[in-house]
């Protein structure tokens, strides 16, 4: 009888895949034993697999690089990175070895590039392109970064004051990219994006703000989609509508030269995960260059921001099963040694879902269950919800522990969860480690985080500094007293 997990897995999905393998009774995650890992690190933990980033940046220039020949389209594409996906170093390292570029979307960000450009991993012919409502601090970045000789920063302009307070602070000439607001999916609860300038307004605001500004020039304009790249009605129809404000725009705009398709691709998000990159790219260019043809205008360069799609695959969180409670006759719960509100927090904020394998005991028998998290709150769990299907694992047995590895969870965890920070609960935040691969192919693994210990949380709290606050308040209490 075909009663064993691994028996499962190969009725239900075609597997092994290319990223996932069994060998020697255990999960590899591209070639690497996820148990030997669990041995010397231990777990909970987290992990980065740092090649992975290059490998999906250079897929998608390849789609548009194999699209662009194809329809003999007349343009540029230029791979931009969204640092809001995650913002440490080692991820932007890694990427900017691909010659790609850089989206922004706060303050901060910029002090990010400029220390990268110190380090010589940015240069003035990599773009910027910022986004975003732009506070005031933003805005003097911006400028700060433009007037130190970064030509190809491009602040992309999200409202009608914008121009002003950038021309305000920016010395001499500079370029800019307006944001389209699209509509929203009809399901969803608001009809128009809270982000850039609507459809019809932007012709006419281009004509009352910028046309007869010498000291502004409009290189780009900017399509974003918040539920990202699809191949379904929604995007195609908003996309047609992105077109025919370019070519109505590039008529009386010679400058305006880049069109931005911002909103990613998804990602794997399970083993049964089917999406074809290649043919979105290849009818994405195919339908630019149909309209840019029909209104006889020049094909704009094409300018990504992929995010999840660019860090998203390479990370991974690894969990034990501590034990398991049966509530009633049909719920079983696995409480993992974490919390899925404070490791990932995408799994409760917004249903997220992401790929769950057991790394040890595929050969054992199999039963659905629930999966809990360590805190004291209800929303502390994941289940057929968030994971698209019923849950099963292996089954529980107190003498021979089980892990369990969620993956693909490498964009906006740390930074939602508050990396570094306090966690609900105070449950701290795992180790985390950096997988990369040498010249020789060569797998290395160093540690980037230790797990928190409590005197960070008391540290963060305040606790630590009682009692230099209590020797503060008896010195004020004797002063008073003389």
């Amino acid at each position: 009888m075909n009663t064993k997990y691994i028996d499962l897995v190969n009725q239900t999905f075609d597997f092994p895949q290319p990223e996932f393998e069994l060998k020697q009774k255990t999960l590899e995650f591209h070639n690497i034993n996820l148990m030997q890992l669990v041995e010397q690190y231990g777990a909970p933990l987290k992990f980065t697999y740092l090649p992975q980033i290059s490998n999906n940046i250079n897929r998608a220039k390849h789609w548009f690089a194999k699209a662009i020949e194809k329809h003999d389209y007349n343009g540029k594409y230029h791979y931009c990175y969204c640092t809001k996906s995650s913002h440490f170093k080692h991820v932007l390292d890694e990427a900017l070895k691909n010659n790609i570029h850089i989206e922004t979307s706060s303050a901060f960000d910029i002090d990010i590039v400029e220390a990268l450009k110190a380090e010589g991993k940015i240069t003035n012919d990599t773009y910027v392109i910022s986004n975003g409502f732009k506070r005031a601090q933003y805005i003097t970045n911006i400028a700060r970064l433009i007037n130190n000789g970064h030509k190809n920063a491009i602040p992309i302009i999200d409202n009608y004051e914008e121009i002003d307070l950038l021309s305000d602070e920016i010395e001499g000439k500079f370029n800019i990219g307006i944001r389209i607001a699209s509509e929203e999916e009809p399901k969803f609860e608001f009809y128009t994006s809270r982000l850039g300038i609507g459809y019809k307004n932007i012709v006419p605001f281009y004509k009352s703000q910028i046309q007869k500004n010498e000291k502004v020039e409009l290189k780009m304009l900017h399509f974003f989609i918040n539920t990202g790249i699809r191949d379904n009605a929604y995007y195609w129809n908003e996309l047609t509508k992105c077109l025919k404000v370019y070519t109505n725009l590039k008529k009386i705009c010679p400058s305006l030269d880049s069109l931005n398709i911002g909103g990613g691709f998804p990602i794997k998000n399970s083993l049964a995960f089917d999406f074809d990159y290649e043919y979105m790219v290849d009818e994405i260019v195919n339908q630019i260059k149909l309209v840019c043809e029909e209104e006889d205008v020049d094909v704009p360069n094409i300018f990504t921001e992929f995010g999840s799609f660019t860090v998203g695959e390479s990370g991974g969180a690894i969990y034990e099963v501590l034990y398991q409670k049966q509530q009633n006759d049909r719920e079983k719960w696995n409480m993992i040694n974490s919390s899925f509100i404070t490791t990932l927090p995408d799994t409760w904020a917004i249903n997220k879902r992401f790929i769950m394998l057991p790394i040890n005991r595929w050969h054992d028998s199999y039963e659905r269950v629930l999966l809990g998290g360590l805190t004291c709150d209800s929303d502390d769990y994941y289940n057929s919800e968030q994971h698209m299907n019923a849950i099963y694992l292996p089954k529980y047995n107190k003498e021979k522990p089980l892990y369990i590895g969620f993956f693909n969870t490498g964009a906006y965890q740390e930074t939602i969860g508050g990396f570094g920070g306090l966690q609900h609960c105070l449950i701290p935040s795992p180790k985390h480690i950096l997988i990369d691969k040498d010249d020789d192919g060569n797998v290395t693994t160093t540690t980037f985080s230790e797990q928190q210990k409590s005197e960070d949380l008391l540290n963060i709290l305040g606790y630590s500094k009682t009692s230099e606050k209590l020797e503060s308040t008896k010195d004020k209490l004797e002063i008073s007293l003389q």
